[in-house]
């Protein structure tokens, strides 16, 4: 599944807005996006346009989890 998320700014009001597409429509939602970014670069009040996506079938839980005390990962350096 895939939000997109922009703002409207009018002079001193800020409106958040969000838009749900399903797991199938990432080229879409993308789309939808590119529109948002042409009316902002066209001069309108559209800020802040982002998307997120969350897979519903997804394994454990989004974020950070709790590690062990065997827990011993250290990232390579060179």
């Amino acid at each position: 599944m895939y939000m997109v998320y922009w703002t409207m700014v009018e002079e001193t009001a800020s409106t958040p807005h969000a838009q749900a597409f399903g797991t199938d429509a990432m080229v879409t939602a993308m789309g939808f996006m590119e529109e948002l970014r042409k009316r902002q670069r066209a001069g309108e009040g559209v800020r802040f346009v982002t998307m997120c996506s969350e897979h519903p079938d997804a394994v454990g839980h989004p974020g950070v989890d709790v590690t062990g005390p065997g827990y011993d990962w250290k990232k390579r350096r060179r």
